[in-house]
């Protein structure tokens, strides 16, 4: 009879198993279902014996907390990683400083792409052939994805443009994976491994097919062990024919998320009362909140980016038509209340959680009616930036796959940055004093978002401040609605870089949005010339 072979080692144990120049695949999105215990003893590992060295670590979807202490960060260290292949590093700091001064490669590629790329060297094809992408800083006519310096010397390249019956299109080559790195809560002896206390399923899946496929190894973090059979087979995710090795996390490497242990609403085991959620305040976000739900419609499928956009959920609530939609996270959740910061990525209350790739399946195909997302410049031709700027590379994240995707795109976000005061109440709105920073330039620094693309395209495109409201048109920007008490040169044409179509008519923001009082749009909002047909 074949031995079974000993599965359950130790973090130590584990990262020897890694070699210098692999290419490691990880699991996680934001602050959720990362594998801690294996990141933190491969730093060790290094720091000790400065082995293995000049690895790649590919990962779809940001991994981090803000701080060098958690996350992917703390395998930040110049010799232990060579290259990096990712979407999203604005919770990273060691990892972004290592990139802002050229002290490794970085290749950055959509987060739907990168998830969708592991289904495909799992099935050992050449790569991915789509059009996300398209006219933005990933498109090889303008970066190919090389945010740095010594990247755009590298000769390497991981997209190319083709031609596919007349339309172009971006491929995305496949590489092996060596190592894959991914977390789970419970392992049976065998290594069938179960996500049941994890708020999300994300592509674990598919990294540990494309780790065992590309002839590499599958190495799982879990929070237990159970007896062999003992695991429902229903609730396996991972099946052991997969897994190589299975480590057992130290608890403070196994929180459900960087901000708490455990949440069972998170996990889904319970459902919360969304009326206990707090109100917000009124100032700026909620402004813009309040008057980027008035673009949302009865039964719409709707994204909600993170930041400024996490704040329309909590207004909608308010107004008491948040269950007249569907949010939905690019993670993989469907319906309930997304959540923000370190919890982004996850939800409470949510109907059903899918697999990363397929979410952006879904997405890709036009699956979203409408998507609001944050900006942090805009140009004069409809251009979007929010993956460098300040000195500081953040990444796409999923907004690219997003914003090229969705029927309706409302970008939101402060008119200026860095210092801005307002005063909102009694129906108007006053600048107190202007931020330092204009977000409306003459060209933005990176394109994350094409607007020529999507004019091509027929999106239908809106810009949403605390003060204003533009169109993308055929011609341009076209400045369509102004705030309550706002003077349309001083507070707005003097802060911007270029200026914007003016009509005839201007129109003036609901004055409701800038009062405390909530308002009161749940008839207006589920009536019958508002839905769907």
């Amino acid at each position: 009879m074949k031995k079974m072979k000993r599965k359950i080692i130790s973090a130590e144990e584990a990262v020897e198993k890694i070699r210098d120049g692999d290419i490691i695949a990880t699991s996680g999105f934001t602050g959720q279902c990362f594998p801690q215990e294996l990141a933190r003893a491969l730093a060790k590992r290094f720091t000790e014996t400065n082995r293995p060295r000049d690895l790649t670590f590919v990962f779809a979807a940001g991994q981090g907390g803000g701080r060098s202490d958690i996350g992917l960060d703390v395998i930040a260290i110049e010799g232990l990683v060579k290259r990096l292949i990712f979407s999203h590093c604005g919770l990273l700091p060691g990892i972004s400083k290592l990139i802002m001064e050229n002290k490794i490669l970085a290749y950055c590629l959509p987060q739907g792409v990168l998830s969708q790329l592991f289904r495909e060297i799992a099935a050992k094809r050449p790569g991915l052939v789509t059009h996300v992408g398209l006219n933005t800083f990933v498109d090889p006519r303008i970066e190919g994805g090389k945010v740095n310096e010594i990247t755009k010397k590298c000769q390497e390249d991981f997209v190319k443009l083709i031609n596919v019956d007349g339309k172009e299109y971006l491929f995305y080559k496949s590489i092996p994976i060596n190592v894959a790195l991914i977390r789970g809560t419970t392992a049976d002896e065998k290594g069938n491994i179960s996500m049941e206390k994890e708020g999300n399923t994300l592509e674990n899946l598919s990294i540990a097919q494309a780790a065992h496929n590309s002839g590499g190894i599958v190495i799982a973090q879990v929070e237990r062990i159970c007896k062999a059979g003992t695991l429902p087979s229903r609730i396996v995710e991972i099946p052991h024919i997969l897994v190589d090795y299975v480590v057992v996390a130290k608890p403070e490497n196994h929180w459900q998320t960087f901000a708490e242990p455990y949440n069972p609403a998170i996990s889904g085991e319970i459902k919360v009362p969304i009326e206990l959620l707090p109100e917000k305040k009124l100032d700026e976000k909620k402004v813009i909140a309040r008057r980027a739900l008035k673009e949302l419609r009865p039964d719409y499928i709707i994204n909600l980016g993170i930041g400024t956009p996490e704040e329309v959920a909590a207004v909608a609530a308010e107004e008491n038509v948040f269950e007249d939609f569907t949010l939905t996270v690019e993670s993989g959740l469907i319906g309930g209340v997304p959540l923000g910061g370190v919890y982004f990525g996850a939800g409470v209350n949510f109907d059903a959680i899918v697999d990363q790739p397929y979410q952006f399946d879904f997405y890709d195909g036009g699956g979203l009616d409408v998507t609001i997302l944050g900006m942090a410049q805009v140009d004069e031709i409809g251009n979007v930036n929010v993956s460098k700027f300040g000195g500081r590379f953040v990444g796409c994240g999923g907004f690219i796959n997003i914003s090229q995707n969705s029927k309706k795109v409302v970008f939101v976000g402060t008119f200026t940055a860095k210092g801005l005061k307002v005063e909102v109440g009694d129906g108007i709105i006053k600048i107190v004093e202007e931020g330092k920073i204009k977000k409306f330039v003459k060209n933005v620094e990176h394109i994350t978002f094409s607007g020529e693309y999507a004019k091509k395209l027929g999106k239908e495109i809106l810009y949403i401040t605390e003060r204003a409201v533009f169109k993308l048109t055929n011609k341009g920007l076209m400045l369509e609605e102004i705030g309550p008490g706002i003077d349309l040169d001083k507070d707005i044409l003097k802060n911007m870089e270029f200026e914007p179509i003016i009509p005839k008519e201007l129109k003036i923001m609901d004055k409701r949005i800038f009062y405390e009082e909530r308002m009161n749009i749940k008839d207006e909002f589920s009536s019958k010339f508002l839905r769907r047909d």
